[in-house]
């Protein structure tokens, strides 16, 4: 019979760090730590940036997103010869009505007054309580720092993947099929001559 004692708790969690840490996916961190993050560093996406700013690449996927509902619109045509996406003009804003465009877009529905709020009271806005591209940032900073799933949903409804590249959805492959065109292929898929 083993007389011997078990091992500390010190011992314990050290054990379950280390398992953690040798784990097939060790960049996934438990629930509620580190939100943000959680992909594998080799995929080279993560919504939040070590220092847990918002990173260049959801920064790119969220300025499309305000430029579709921003006044005023961006100019016809991507704004971003690189990417193909929109970038909303220098002091644009999300008035009511883009607000509640982008929250129906997003969530099935505008938000309530208290919503409305909240937003103009503890968000960057314009004198007139408009949503500036900053205070969207805003917004998307406190989500993804307390609920990363809920921005990645966000991202889904606005057609961007898993890798933050914008996706042509289900009904415009179909309009296109139709129209007997073929979508344009990214740069990397093009062959060479």
């Amino acid at each position: 019979m083993d007389n011997s004692v078990p091992p500390s708790p010190v011992k314990f969690s050290k054990a379950i760090e280390e398992l953690r840490v040798s784990s097939p996916r060790p960049e996934t961190p438990e629930p509620d730590s580190r939100q943000g993050r959680r992909n594998p560093r080799a995929a080279g996406v993560q919504l939040l940036d070590d220092e847990g700013a918002i990173s260049e690449q959801l920064e790119e996927c969220l300025k499309h997103i305000f430029a579709k509902y921003c006044s005023p619109p961006p100019l016809p045509g991507p704004s971003s010869k690189k990417s193909g996406l929109l970038v909303p003009p220098e002091g644009a804003c999300l008035t009511s009505e883009g607000l509640d465009a982008w929250a129906t877009d997003t969530n099935g529905k505008p938000f309530d007054e208290e919503t409305k709020e909240e937003l103009a009271d503890y968000m960057d806005t314009t004198d007139e309580g408009f949503l500036t591209f900053r205070g969207f940032m805003q917004v998307y900073q406190l989500q993804t720092e307390n609920d990363e799933e809920e921005t990645w949903k966000d991202l889904s409804s606005h057609g961007f993947d898993r890798t933050l590249r914008l996706v042509a959805t289900r009904r415009e492959d179909a309009e296109s099929d139709y129209k007997g065109s073929t979508p344009n292929l990214p740069d990397q898929l093009e062959t060479s001559s």
